[in-house]
């Protein structure tokens, strides 16, 4: 506990002063977010989903996406063909982490296989399995998310191949074990997600002001390569290609298969341009995910266009009736119909396509709408809201703005996170435009 705290200390002292941890302090506060995680989210999971023993196989440069979470700051990749087993013992209550690696994997899982009197891995995997007899073993095969299907067809082959009969009949699919571990946030890591939403934020705000746009000058390309250059500056990366776009009084307002992708053409940015950027970091592996808007003042200008703030206040609208159907329990797709439900009948034009988010950027959990799916996302969409769990609240509302004789879109994506007392936005969200002067 004294060395959680010191780490955290460590962190928060430099977040004071703006600066991104030096690589050891980040190792250290990563496997220390990593031990918390081993100790009471795993345990948890195991427990919920009613399997005993899981058992995560990967090679090196090919691994489970799970597994790449588990490993330690030290190691970038897996080695050689690294095996994991998880096995709780429920008359105990005990967790038992082990590695059949020639290797410890870090402080938290112990090496149990020696070569030299087991030359095979699999049959040193299949005595480890005889010997704890388990009910349900867990690999990571799913239909639905590709973070919970990371066993390739080679392993799995020769998995199967060597554990006896009886056991082979006991293997299930680990995907909703795979997803409680992936989505479930630590008190530890939410301290951490709001450092590094304020970060997010942060370098949005320079992206989208004058110190970084010239009206008249300054093109869309131009911001988002700055937010890759500030990004890389700061010594932390991004998980996807940023995107600027505008919208303007004498040009339609584009599709959505345009607004999702990275066809805004490099544009020049001009006075009375609405501005909007989709914009995330990778911090201590962590992930954020915003969008946010900016307006460009005219000449004389103090503010943006009444009408403009108007059409924004619709977009935290919507935002607030999402959330106020989050429920604990409830299925993606069933927040999703509420949710529009909802909106409509508040006269709204709404678009939702809310995804988890935390140890990856699209992670794993439930899928609240995609932009081309609001009738409900079979599969991915059918999985159960549950607490400690955060989410991209992503989603647009359509306005139509009489002074400019055409519809616009206010799109936003801030982080949330869904706990025990409600919903609350982890490094809160943007109210109003911000103003490029």
């Amino acid at each position: 506990m004294i060395r959680s705290l010191t780490i955290l200390f460590l962190f928060l002292a430099y977040q004071a002063h703006s600066q991104i941890l030096p690589e050891r302090e980040r190792a250290a506060l990563i496997d220390q977010v990593l031990k918390e995680r081993f100790e009471t989210v795993l345990p948890n999971m195991m427990y919920r989903t009613g399997i005993d023993m899981w058992v995560l196989i990967s090679r090196e440069y090919n691994e489970d996406p799970v597994m790449r979470s588990m490993l330690p700051a030290e190691w970038l990749n897996a080695r050689r063909r690294t095996i994991l087993v998880f096995y709780w013992d429920q008359s105990t209550n005990k967790l038992e982490k082990l590695a059949i690696s020639r290797y410890d994997v870090g402080d938290n899982i112990t090496s149990v296989w020696d070569k030299e009197k087991q030359p095979n891995q699999w049959k040193a995997l299949s005595e480890i399995i005889e010997k704890h007899d388990p009910k349900k073993i867990g690999i990571n095969y799913s239909e639905d998310f590709a973070i919970a299907d990371g066993i390739v067809k080679t392993d799995y082959e020769a998995f199967m191949k060597a554990i006896p009969q009886k056991y082979q009949e006991r293997v299930v699919s680990a995907e909703k074990l795979a997803i409680g571990w992936i989505e479930t946030r630590t008190p530890l890591e939410m301290r951490l997600y709001a450092e590094l939403v304020e970060i997010t934020q942060d370098i949005i705000k320079k992206a989208f002001s004058s110190a970084v746009i010239n009206p008249g000058e300054t093109t869309t390309d131009d911001v988002v390569w700055y937010l890759r250059q500030q990004v890389t500056d700061m010594g932390l990366e991004t998980w996807f290609h940023p995107t600027v776009d505008i919208q303007r009084t004498e040009e339609e307002l584009a599709s959505h298969i345009t607004s999702f992708s990275s066809g805004y053409g490099d544009k020049v940015i001009q006075p009375g341009d609405l501005l909007h950027c989709d914009f995330g970091i990778t911090y201590l592996r962590l992930n954020t995910d915003c969008q946010e808007h900016a307006y460009v003042l005219k000449e004389n200008e103090k503010m943006a266009p009444q009408f403009l703030q108007d059409a924004f206040a619709k977009g935290n609208q919507l935002q607030d009736i999402l959330t106020s159907n989050f429920e604990t329990g409830k299925t993606g797709n069933e927040i999703l119909a509420a949710a529009l439900e909802e909106a409509r009948s508040a006269g709204l034009q709404p678009s939702i396509y809310t995804h988890p988010l935390g140890l990856y950027g699209h992670s794993a959990g439930t899928t609240i709408g995609m932009w081309d799916s609001q009738d409900g996302v079979p599969g991915t969409g059918d999985y159960q809201l549950y607490e400690n769990t955060v989410y991209a609240i992503e989603l647009n509302t359509t306005v139509t703005i009489a002074e400019w004789n055409k519809d616009i879109r206010i799109m936003l994506e801030e982080d949330g996170f869904w706990g025990k007392n409600g919903f609350n936005y982890v490094g809160g969200r943007q109210e109003k435009l911000l103003l490029v002067d």
